[in-house]
């Protein structure tokens, strides 16, 4: 059966007047749906123009901007395929998922000319700068597009998965899929068109486009668009009540709490705050709720919604760290489970997951096997049905017949006040065949011990979870992603 594809002409027809955007890069300039409809349908124009048409595949490298917004919608028009590319990866990888997609159009912020000149030989596209004449002359176009029928699963957007070796996986999220997310996010989460949502996260990740964007798109609520995270912006836009949706990475958050104006900042509007992408620390929850701030962790992945659970507000702090029940249209099982607390991968089934990997078939059967998406990811369920996220599969260490779970021991010693980050690693050890190792970076001006630090632990954690040995980081490196790359830090760090 058809799907309906054009959001923003469905929604310009439902309220053209109220806004849809806030355009942060433009002093604020407010966009109605009938304005962005027509600039996105002006974008579909130029596009179908330089040949992009049902199927086709469009790329893009910038920041976060109303042109990149354009082109999603643009594409969704014409019935082509977005693929946002991650401008923080190197040259050589960008080459290598363009040649994997083969776009016939590669539009670029003016800030990397320097890794599209690099490209450019390589490549058979149209190149079109989003600030040259070209782009801009879709100002002067009008008619008609094309009349086109998509189903369901017919291909949207391909999203890249935050591998930390190796070329990304792009993931193929359908019309179907982004769909389901919309409304699965709308549902569950209570999203209503007087909603507004603080747009900073990059548009190359799912959680930038879909944690909060197109549900909001889908709901009627609005978006302010942001180049990228800025302590200082963020703070002005929720002391104002400017937005009061805000999701964010840990290490967003962590900053907002380092910085001078925290404890000054209203956060009394906010509706939703929610943390994603990776384990956050609970000293992050504890200072906010100090301060009265509903603060929540969700759970998502590339192939799957990104949205998935949701923590009720009665729960909400006596489960710091959870992620809540399943929404409305996801299901969600451990493999393994025999009784609340045991502890096996999660999977997950539902009309939000994605369609598979981009032209690797047996990768996409491995990760679909049976129908459910299996993430890869440690969870387990408390009597009352609420999950809890308990790390990565392969990042499990197994000490003397015991499991530890990184995150957990993490968790524990970013609460020490002279860490600055943390990450846990396994190392062999002859005895118990393998132990953690903390890997620190330690605040400005502060030198942490073993030894204080294991007994900063003690009463928090089991003894056999303690960190055996420390090694004191100046940072911790990151994938393109911008998680924390474990490989890289056992491959320097994970000898005897």
């Amino acid at each position: 059966m058809p799907i309906v594809h054009d959001w923003l002409a469905r929604r310009a027809s439902l309220a053209p007047e109220r806004t849809a955007l806030v355009d942060s890069l433009r002093g604020g300039r407010r966009i109605s749906w009938a304005e962005w409809n027509d600039s996105a349908h002006r974008t579909a124009l130029l596009l179908r123009d330089l040949g992009v048409g049902l199927g086709d595949r469009v790329a893009v490298l910038a920041y976060n901007g109303v042109e990149t917004l354009d082109l999603v919608f643009a594409c969704a028009k014409l019935g082509a395929v977005l693929q946002p590319l991650n401008w923080r990866l190197g040259v050589e990888e960008l080459h290598g998922l363009l040649s994997d997609v083969a776009p016939s159009v590669i539009c670029f912020g003016p800030e990397f000319r320097a890794q599209v000149d690099a490209l450019r030989p390589r490549l058979h596209a149209h190149w079109v700068s989003l600030t040259d004449p070209l782009f801009c002359s879709r100002e002067t176009l009008s008619g008609e597009l094309p009349s086109i029928e998509l189903e369901a699963d017919a291909p949207w957007v391909l999203c890249s998965t935050g591998g930390s070796t190796g070329l990304p996986k792009s993931a193929v999220l359908t019309h179907g899929s982004l769909t389901a997310n919309a409304v699965n996010t709308v549902v569950s989460w209570g999203l209503t068109q007087d909603d507004v949502a603080l747009l900073n996260a990059p548009l190359f990740h799912t959680g930038g486009l879909n944690v909060f964007t197109l549900p909001l798109v889908y709901a009627g609520g609005a978006s302010v668009v942001c180049r990228a995270f800025d302590v200082a912006q963020c703070f002005d836009l929720i002391d104002s009540g400017s937005v009061n949706l805000v999701f964010g990475v840990p290490t967003m958050f962590i900053e907002m709490q380092r910085h001078p104006r925290f404890d000054s900042v209203d956060f009394s509007r906010l509706k939703l705050l929610i943390s994603g992408g990776a384990p956050c620390p609970a000293p992050v929850f504890e200072r906010f709720f100090a301060r009265g701030i509903a603060f929540r962790t969700g759970y998502g992945l590339t192939e799957g919604g990104p949205n998935n659970f949701f923590l009720p507000d009665a729960v909400m702090r006596s489960h710091a760290g959870f992620v809540g029940v399943p929404l409305f249209h996801v299901e969600a099982r451990i493999d393994g489970e025999q009784r609340p607390g045991d502890v096996g991968e999660l999977l997950l089934r539902g009309p939000h997951l994605c369609a598979g990997y981009w032209r690797r078939p047996e990768e996409t059967a491995r990760a679909f096997a049976d129908g459910w998406l299996h993430t890869g990811d440690l969870a387990s369920r408390d009597s009352r049905g609420l999950f809890r996220i308990e790390g990565r599969a392969k990042d499990l260490i197994i000490s003397g017949g015991e499991n530890i779970h990184p995150a957990e021991v993490e968790s524990v010693l970013a609460g020490h006040p002279d860490v600055s980050e943390v990450a846990v690693i396994a190392v062999p050890d002859p005895k118990w065949g393998e132990v953690p190792r903390a890997l620190v970076v330690p605040r400005p001006g502060a030198a942490p011990t073993l030894e204080a630090l294991g007994a900063f632990c003690s009463g928090r954690l089991a003894r056999y979870k303690l960190p055996r040995t420390l090694r004191l980081l100046e940072a911790l490196p990151r994938t393109p992603a911008g998680k924390v790359d474990r490989r890289a830090l056992t491959r320097l760090h994970g000898e005897p």
